[in-house]
């Protein structure tokens, strides 16, 4: 195996994990914006305030897109079942 096919498996895989986290990531995001702005505006000073709606907003993105995030994983690690043979020589 050549380093130029090391070198495209860790770029695809990289960009595979930027695609699965993104949903999760960007929704948690929004929802601890959304939570430090109620708060700024209420001046509620609990620093754990903002933990349980995150959560919660992480595990319906894993609900809402998870079918996505697996056939995407799925279709890397088979395509990289299928392409053994050509790494291995």
């Amino acid at each position: 195996m050549s380093g130029d096919v090391v070198i495209q498996l860790a770029q695809q895989a990289l960009i595979i994990v930027l695609l699965v986290a993104a949903p999760m990531l960007g929704l948690g995001l929004i929802v601890g914006l959304a939570v430090s702005v109620f708060q700024t505006t209420t001046s509620i000073q609990e620093q754990t305030l903002a933990f349980i709606p995150k959560i919660i907003a992480v595990f319906v993105a894993i609900l809402v897109f998870g079918p996505w995030m697996l056939r995407i994983m799925v279709e890397f690690v088979t395509n990289i079942f299928v392409d053994l043979p050509l790494y291995i020589r």
